[in-house]
């Protein structure tokens, strides 16, 4: 029994850690083999033909994620090669201000009320529990930060793979534990 409950919160404290963890999406060229592909170079995202203008990141956070993505995917077996590379490497931050309707539920206090009783001859306490009342809406605007790593082939310059995740965050600015932790997401994509 005592094996059956440990084996059982072992498995309950898993599933809340995986469940915990930044999810990163994915859209790839499925006729495209990347066992083949282990070599990559930096592309300047100003270079590469886009819609709308980017949103203007600094020095340091650029720096930042660059040394993240090389990181691990160096750790994944990829080597930068700025003469001939495999594919080309690009990324993007996406800040938007999002506002979000929060339902929160009122409830009544709970009370005590007393009744008297003719056949006991005393006051005797009745309990009524807290009954929900409604929801209270409030709007909050929350920064989300999507950041997106593509990869373009080479030769023809046609995007290949793309990944991305979105975070919501307090501030402007990334931390350098959210840098990592979404481009450690990303990058695992990549392998599969």
């Amino acid at each position: 029994m005592k094996k059956q409950f440990g084996f059982l919160t072992l498995v309950g404290v898993l599933i809340f850690l995986i469940s915990c963890g930044t999810t990163a999406r994915v859209q790839k060229d499925d006729s495209v083999d990347f066992k083949q592909m282990r070599t990559y170079a930096w592309v300047d995202p100003s270079s590469k033909d886009s819609a709308k203008p980017l949103a203007k990141t600094n020095d340091l956070v650029d720096r930042k994620i660059k040394e993240s993505i090389d990181k691990n995917l160096k750790a994944s077996g990829w080597k930068m090669n700025q003469k001939n590379p495999d594919v080309l490497l690009v990324y993007e931050i996406d800040v938007e201000k999002e506002k979000r309707n929060l339902r929160t539920p009122v409830y009544s206090d709970p009370q005590y009320r007393y009744l008297y009783s003719p056949f006991s001859r005393r006051w005797i306490p009745v309990y009524y529990p807290s009954t929900l009342m409604g929801y209270q809406n409030n709007v909050q605007t929350v920064q989300e930060h999507t950041l997106t790593v593509t990869l373009l082939d080479a030769q023809s310059d046609k995007t290949i793979w793309q990944g991305w995740t979105t975070m919501d965050t307090d501030s402007r600015r990334l931390t350098d534990k959210e840098i990592e932790k979404n481009v450690k997401a990303i990058v695992q994509q990549l392998q599969q």
